[in-house]
């Protein structure tokens, strides 16, 4: 009926028919591609519902009616508030409750760290590091997201060795003043509202010494560079140094650099830690066959592609403390043909989980510059559900999460446990 107004309309607004037929196609094409766009979301979910069929059964009843996109919490909410008070109480774990908050203001409890809501916001401070010291502004970025009320305070990529940093601006957690430095900003932090804070540690490998994000991305310095390691000597770029391949000694040292930051992260009072195997930096590059050309025991199949991160994983987990929360931040999709799918993702994180890994960051693209997601609103929940629901491990996921509805639809469906949503718009 909507298509046969609108052809009305353009012919009578139009001086014949060929032009009228342009305008309508004109209009009518985003609707029926969004339409078709939905059904193929639904038809996906109806062909893989063996993905779902273990969700208890008010997230599973969600899941199934918001399964295209096209309904969301507030929908539901509105069309059977009965309904959407069920989906409440059950997400909050309380049945008998009159009421109960939506899922976004419902605590998770990760070992024996509470985080107060299911909201989690990034930190981006302004000003730079210097030689992997945080300056002292970065203390009042992390208070004012602390005082925004998000139960997650997540920080940039923090180096665990100065020649891990992507940038000469990064932080680092290799040094006593800097343990000392984030310790003031984690207090700071704690006193500023309830929220946890997550400290991601990582090395940039292959990625590492190009200039500051705001003069372009992945631009290698001009001077003062730094020698990269990698899983394989394969430059980013064409315009990218070409890294060194870690030796056996290489491997050692890394993971005992990383260690030595899980260790200066506790003595710092981090709340939750977070290993960075994504976007193409260096554990991401021995995950990847597209990075990972190796001929040893630490490339080829995924087991032996896996074998250096999950030796980082084991080793991290073992002096980071007990009742904290160890997480990893993964690339599910390289988005790459020959490159590393969801379904290898699966298997790394079922691997990482049995190593003591308690929450899965999802990320997709980045391992090569030829390698991106599709762009657009939830586009990374759709991996978040898979590795939730497949690997048995709680997800945090991002993807240009901007509204409170949007975070209840994901968490409600049981598609993540955690939204990271933009600062600006939370």
């Amino acid at each position: 009926m909507e298509d046969a107004i609108a052809l009305v309309a353009a012919l009578e607004a139009q001086p014949d028919v060929t032009s009228a037929l342009a305008a309508y196609e004109t209009e009518r094409r985003p609707v029926v591609e969004l339409f078709q766009r939905a059904a193929s979301e639904s038809q996906s979910y109806f062909e893989t519902l063996y993905r779902y069929v273990n969700l208890a059964p008010l997230p599973f009843a969600f899941h199934l009616l918001t399964r295209s996109g096209r309904i969301s919490y507030d929908d539901l909410r509105l069309r059977d508030p009965r309904f959407g008070a069920l989906v409440d109480r059950a997400y909050h774990g309380s049945p008998a409750l009159l009421t109960a908050p939506p899922p976004l203001l419902t605590p998770l409890r990760l070992r024996e760290v509470t985080l107060p809501n299911r909201v989690a916001l990034a930190v981006r401070p302004a000003c730079p590091a210097t030689n992997g010291l945080p300056a002292p502004a970065w203390e009042a970025a992390f208070v004012a997201q602390a005082r925004a009320g998000a139960g997650l305070i997540v920080t940039p990529i923090v180096a665990v060795t100065a020649d891990g940093r992507i940038t000469p601006d990064d932080a680092g957690l290799w040094t006593a003043t800097q343990t000392a430095a984030w310790a003031r900003i984690v207090a700071a932090a704690h006193a500023a509202g309830p929220g946890r804070l997550l400290v991601q540690i990582g090395h940039a490998g292959r990625r590492g010494a190009t200039r500051p994000r705001a003069g372009g991305l992945d631009r290698p310095l001009a001077a003062d560079g730094w020698p990269l390691l990698a899983a394989s000597p394969l430059p980013y770029t064409p315009q990218s140094p070409v890294p060194q391949a870690l030796d056996r000694a290489g491997m050692d040292a890394l993971r005992a650099a990383f260690v030595q930051a899980a260790e200066g992260a506790a003595q710092a009072g981090c709340d939750l830690l977070q290993i960075h195997a994504a976007h193409g930096y260096l554990l991401a590059g021995f995950l990847s066959p597209l990075t990972n050309t190796r001929a040893d025991e630490y490339g080829g199949n995924l087991a032996n592609r896996l074998r250096f991160p999950l030796e980082v994983v084991t080793a991290v987990r073992a002096v980071w403390p007990a009742g904290k929360p160890l997480a990893v931040a993964l690339t599910v999709t390289d988005g790459v043909r020959g490159g590393g799918t969801v379904e290898d993702a699966i298997a790394v994180a079922r691997a990482f989980s049995a190593a003591g890994c308690d929450l899965i960051t999802v990320q997709a693209g980045q391992t090569t510059p030829a390698g991106a997601a599709p762009y657009g609103r939830s586009f990374l929940t759709p991996l978040a559900a898979r590795i939730r629901n497949e690997a048995g491990i709680p997800t945090l996921v991002g993807g240009y999460l901007t509204t409170a509805n949007e975070v209840n639809t994901v968490l409600a469906a049981g598609r993540a446990d955690l939204c990271l949503m933009e600062p600006t718009k939370f």
